[in-house]
């Protein structure tokens, strides 16, 4: 089965049904475990991405927030939300069906997320120097908060 295919046909199934052409298959020794469509439009939530949602079906298939030995098949290049996800989730491979400047030619939010300024100029960034406005208030708390989770759960 060629499962970048599969991806492509659940995204087809997703504009026919409002969506955006964006959809991801998650596979591990040659078995879907899970997918997903970007339902962005249809639940007004910007992190519903096929990456993101295929990735937590994945995880309970799984019971494990390691996805090692999975790879993702996915329509487009990864947004950055959905790479950092991919990194954090430890999948062995991503396989993608265009680059996101590809992409950009037919869906103009993408665009933006190409520019040196927006997105991935944007995470090359120090935090105190990116556009959105970022600060770091170190308090007592907040180390107490991580010195105790590490001692019940490492130390």
């Amino acid at each position: 089965m060629n499962y970048l295919l599969e991806a492509i046909k659940l995204a087809e199934e997703n504009v026919l049904q409002g969506g955006r052409p964006f959809a991801s298959v998650i596979v591990k020794e040659n078995q879907i475990i899970a997918t997903g469509s970007n339902l962005s439009a249809q639940t007004k939530d910007p992190t519903a991405h096929a990456e993101m949602l295929a990735i937590q079906k994945a995880s309970q298939v799984l019971q494990s927030e390691s996805l090692k030995g999975c790879e993702l098949y996915t329509t487009s290049e990864p947004c950055p939300m959905c790479l950092g996800a991919l990194y954090w989730a430890e999948l062995d491979k991503v396989i993608f069906a265009m680059p996101g400047k590809e992409v950009a030619k037919f869906y103009p939010a993408e665009r933006r997320y190409h520019k040196p300024s927006t997105f991935y100029g944007e995470f090359a960034l120090p935090y105190h120097k990116r556009t959105l406005p970022m600060q770091c208030l170190q308090i007592p708390e907040g180390d107490a908060l991580f010195k105790h989770w590490h001692d019940k759960n490492i130390g």
